[in-house]
């Protein structure tokens, strides 16, 4: 049909970020590894550039961190536009990289906050997902959504199908063109029944796999759109931004309404289920048998 139709993404906008971003230079003897180690322990991320550190922490958090492995001096400060668009020329730090460690930065602070948010974490090739845990959401429970989809609907993140516990879940992946967003890939953890809520975990990559491709095949574009609005419910926490913290006293917000896109052309298929009724459709997760728990 060549009629234009509003449709959803994976994008969250990048809203608000700290004004700067700080290069700060180890002065003094260093032991080998010293500032690694030290950066794997911070409560906030930061990068490593040779005896150098980069991060959004103010100078008196970074001699607090550091207090006893190693001397810090602010260097420079740049806007975090600067410093993607054009590095640190004096520290020959290109533009390249610097955009580079600014998306890892950025990863790096919401996978935290997926973490102390108690999400179950998996690692999958190339990047973790996090997913819902049995604490933000019990099996079969339905997560209410809406104020981003314009009504109050509901869509589960957990249940138990076909003898496994799947997890609905997301990868973030930070992007910063063409404007500055985080996308969310989806993701769905199995788990083997086995009465407890989280299940018996699937160590076995391959059948992992197979369980997602056979598992997922019966979903439908609104339920994976009803499911990722309520993941950003649970995310935001009735909030219209998700904070993320970068260092103390800085956070980034990232808008919890996706991106709309219009489409110039639409569809001719029939919308024959709204989202609550996919949702009790026995095909919402593969074939399950009859006496099987719906998805």
């Amino acid at each position: 049909m060549r009629e234009p139709e509003q449709l959803t993404s994976n994008w969250l906008s990048i809203v608000e970020m700290p004004d700067e971003i700080h290069y700060y230079d180890a002065e003094g003897s260093l032991r080998d590894d010293a500032l690694k180690r030290r950066i794997s322990r911070l409560s906030y991320p930061a990068v490593q550039h040779g005896r150098s550190l980069i991060a959004f922490a103010d100078p008196k958090d970074i001699e607090d961190s550091f207090e006893g492995v190693a001397s810090l001096r602010l260097r420079a400060s740049v806007s975090v536009t600067n410093f993607v668009e054009e590095g640190f020329p004096d520290v020959d730090l290109r533009a390249r990289d610097a955009s580079n460690m600014m998306t890892h930065l950025i990863r790096d602070s919401w996978e935290r906050l997926c973490r102390d948010r108690g999400m179950i974490s998996y690692a999958y090739s190339g990047a973790e997902g996090f997913h819902i845990s049995s604490e933000q959401a019990a099996n079969g429970h339905r997560v209410p959504w809406g104020r981003q989809g314009g009504g109050r609907r509901s869509s589960m993140l957990r249940n138990v199908a076909r003898k496994h516990v799947w997890k609905y879940g997301v990868t973030a992946l930070p992007r910063l063109w063409p404007f500055w967003h985080v996308r969310l890939k989806a993701r769905v953890l199995f788990a083997e029944e086995n009465g407890t809520p989280e299940g018996k975990s699937v160590d076995d990559p391959k059948k992992m796999h197979r369980l997602r491709r056979s598992g997922c095949k019966g979903w439908r574009n609104k339920q994976w759109h009803g499911r990722l609005l309520a993941f950003l419910e649970i995310m935001s926490m009735d909030s219209a931004y998700i904070r993320v913290p970068l260092a103390p006293g800085q956070n980034m917000l990232l808008s919890s309404e996706p991106v709309l896109f219009t489409s110039p052309v639409s569809t001719s298929m029939p919308d024959v289920l709204d989202a609550d009724g996919e949702e009790a459709d026995e095909s919402t997760l593969g074939r399950p048998e009859v006496e099987e728990e719906e998805a």
